[in-house]
């Protein structure tokens, strides 16, 4: 069914831009007066289409047989002309014109080709020649084109005398130029308006970054640094008001090792610049977002992030425009961050409800360890008491996986919002999601359709991504304290290099020096943000919290297992036969960790048997029994001689004062001595 929708069009205000001149004016185009309008519709007329009706050659007829018509036909006839398009009578003009002059033209090429006719010329009288009327106009002429040239000569003149009296200072209207190449700029009225904000970039934070750009005098142009701008004490509280909080912190600057690259126009502060930027005062100043993780008051790891390649000097005098208006875009950038994430933590139901108060977020990540997110904003104007100490020094560890996670989150709801997916509506406002939009031919349900609106927001990932950084050194910690204390079997730990920043991997191999080949034992444990998983090399996978004495014990079981499998592959090696094992042997005391795992094994020719005993308190335990039994004394009630063949008692080894590398090596020694003194 066709339906019509009324499209209102309306012309650009702003005419388009036809020169931008050196100084940075923008010339537009001048509009089009009425006459050049006309002659501009006039060219879309299609002379080429005739008239389907015979009104023209029916009046024309009528006009020549001198008749006339009657009231009713004249009244058909202006009914008629009313009816044709407006520019019919235009256009009838035109090809009557361009009738007479084609016969014309036919008049003319025969009277000079076929000769049929002779046209002489018409004496004309000799125009009237007045030689000053041409003086005067060539003179003006002349006039005008010296006027031009002198005025760019004078311009050059001037610019050359400029440039000779500062040579330190760079001229204006290449400084200009570079300021323009990096940073968005726009002439109002009489003066340059820049803008620092990320609103291109997909940011909807209110906080206007406007900066001015004028051109310095010449009595302010010191070569040992820009113009000055004049401090405003009230900066950190209004930027501290915009974020919801009474006032600032001023806290020394700390280099981060994220920062974008050195741009061209950079330069040092040794140099003076022929352009004055004047930023806001809530904008002065040097600001960064440090993330601090606390338990118990004990600092346990921190970051910053700060967009600026080294630390900014105190004064914005001291610094040129480029890094004045870096400065200035972190200044906003650390702003609209914690802003954000102060908007989220107050919207944000949590177990712990997080904190909001003054330039800090706290929320608390795992069990007695909470994560301080705050906002440090100084503009080196604070005057500091004389008996201040200087600040502590933390020697907390530095996570850049933490850091760089929090410097791109906000670029990436930047992306979100400029960088829909397709297909979306090409105008009007943007609606759902693509996977609701395609939620109806897909047939999802009302579980489905509630998991599509939720969303993570940037504290949330924040919080994830601290509590796998918490998951992960602790692991690190349970391993390398295990691998210290146990000196056999070896434990080493392999972690992936290639880790999401809330899922890690870490492959642990449990091996005997020298019989790494008899046997080895692998799992595999994933470490996620409040609980870990692992795979045995047999396929079971368990499960566990955040606790980490969970992991150690777990750890602790799998080197017994190792060692009762190693000595069963090692006897299949010396020729003894395996008679039995168990993984969960409930005999003799209760072990505090875990169970205690054991295995028997026998000589090749029977006469000779091996116990194996490992417990994670007491360690190995390995006894030997002997047959036939060396106690056996014949009585009144057993006389016959074959029940000394039956095993005597085990008797324990003194397993450390045995020699050997190793548990392996012990018990090959120690099977290859009892074979030998079997024969």
């Amino acid at each position: 069914m066709a339906f019509s929708v009324n499209i209102s069009v309306e012309a650009p205000i702003e005419n388009q831009i036809q020169e931008i001149t050196y100084d940075g004016q923008e010339i537009y185009q001048a509009p089009l007066t009425l006459s050049e309008n006309l002659a501009k519709i006039a060219q879309r007329i299609d002379f080429s289409k005739t008239s389907t009706s015979g009104s023209d050659d029916t009046s024309t007829d009528k006009v020549e047989n001198g008749e006339k018509s009657d009231k009713q036909d004249s009244k058909d006839s202006f009914a008629q002309q009313n009816s044709l398009w407006p520019w019919d009578s235009v256009r009838s003009k035109l090809r009557n014109a361009l009738t007479e002059v084609c016969v014309f033209a036919d008049v003319l090429a025969i009277a000079k080709e076929k000769r049929y006719l002779v046209l002489d010329p018409v004496p004309q009288d000799p125009p009237e020649v007045k030689p000053m009327v041409q003086v005067y106009a060539r003179k003006k002429a002349l006039a005008g084109a010296a006027n031009v040239l002198l005025t760019g000569v004078e311009r050059l003149r001037n610019s050359q005398n400029e440039l000779a009296r500062n040579r330190s200072t760079p001229d204006f209207h290449i400084e200009l130029l570079r300021l323009r190449q990096n940073w968005r700029l726009k002439k109002v009225s009489n003066s340059i308006i820049g803008d620092l904000s990320y609103r291109t970039a997909g940011s909807k934070y209110t906080q206007t970054g406007m900066f001015e750009v004028t051109k310095a005098e010449d009595d302010e142009k010191v070569p040992s640094s820009s113009p000055p701008v004049s401090p405003n004490p009230s900066a950190s509280p209004a930027a501290s008001t915009a974020l919801g909080g009474p006032g600032t912190s001023s806290v020394p600057s700390v280099s981060s090792p994220i920062a974008p690259p050195a741009t061209s126009t950079q330069s040092s502060s040794s140099k003076s610049s022929s352009l004055r930027v004047t930023i806001p005062s809530e904008l002065q100043g040097v600001a960064y977002i440090k993330v601090l993780c606390q338990k118990d008051q004990e600092d346990l790891c921190s970051s910053n992030i700060n967009l600026l390649t080294a630390t900014v000097p105190n004064t914005n005098a001291d610094m040129h425009w480029q890094q004045k208006l870096e400065a200035a875009q972190n200044v906003l950038f650390c702003k609209e961050l914690f802003s954000q994430l102060a908007r989220e933590a107050v919207h944000l139901r949590a177990p712990i409800p997080h904190m909001v108060v003054g330039n800090q977020i706290m929320a608390t990540v795992l069990p007695g360890i909470q994560l301080i997110i705050g906002l440090c904003h100084g503009t080196g104007n604070e005057k500091k008491p004389a008996s201040s100490s200087p600040p502590p020094v933390h020697n907390a560890e530095h996570d850049h996986v933490l850091e760089h996670s929090l410097h791109q989150l906000l670029r990436e709801v930047h992306h979100k919002n400029t960088h829909h997916p397709f297909p979306h509506p090409s105008s009007g406002p943007l609606g759902p999601s693509k996977r609701r939009r395609i939620a109806g031919p897909t047939a999802a349900d009302r579980y489905e359709l509630l998991e599509m609106t939720k969303s993570q927001t940037i504290l949330e990932q924040i919080i994830q991504q601290a509590q796998h950084f918490f998951m992960r050194v602790r692991t690190e910690y349970v391993l390398d304290t295990i691998a210290k204390e146990v000196k056999d079997p070896l434990i080493v730990s392999h972690w992936n290099a290639l880790n999401s920043p809330t899922q890690s991997c870490v492959k642990i191999n449990i091996w005997t020096n020298s019989y790494d080949t008899v046997c080895r034992t692998s799992l595999v444990v994933h470490v996620g943000e409040k609980s870990l998983k692992c795979v045995c090399r047999d396929g079971r996978v368990m499960n566990m919290s955040y606790e980490p004495q969970e992991l150690r014990d777990l750890i602790f079981c799998q080197i017994h297992q190792h060692q009762i499998t190693a000595v069963q592959n090692l006897a299949k090696c010396m020729g003894w036969q395996f008679l039995a094992n168990s993984s969960h042997l409930g005999l003799g005391a209760v072990e505090p960790l875990g169970n205690a795992s054991s295995c028997i094994l026998a000589s090749p020719i029977g006469d000779r048997m091996i116990a194996v005993r490992c417990e994670p308190q007491s360690g190995v335990q390995v006894s030997i029994a002997h047959s036939p039994r060396k106690d056996f004394f014949p009585g009144q009630l057993v006389r016959e001689r074959k029940w000394e063949n039956l095993g005597g008692s085990f008797k324990e080894v003194r397993w450390k004062d045995m020699e050997g590398k190793n548990f392996c090596n012990k018990m090959e020694l120690l099977m290859a001595s009892l074979t030998s003194s079997q024969n």
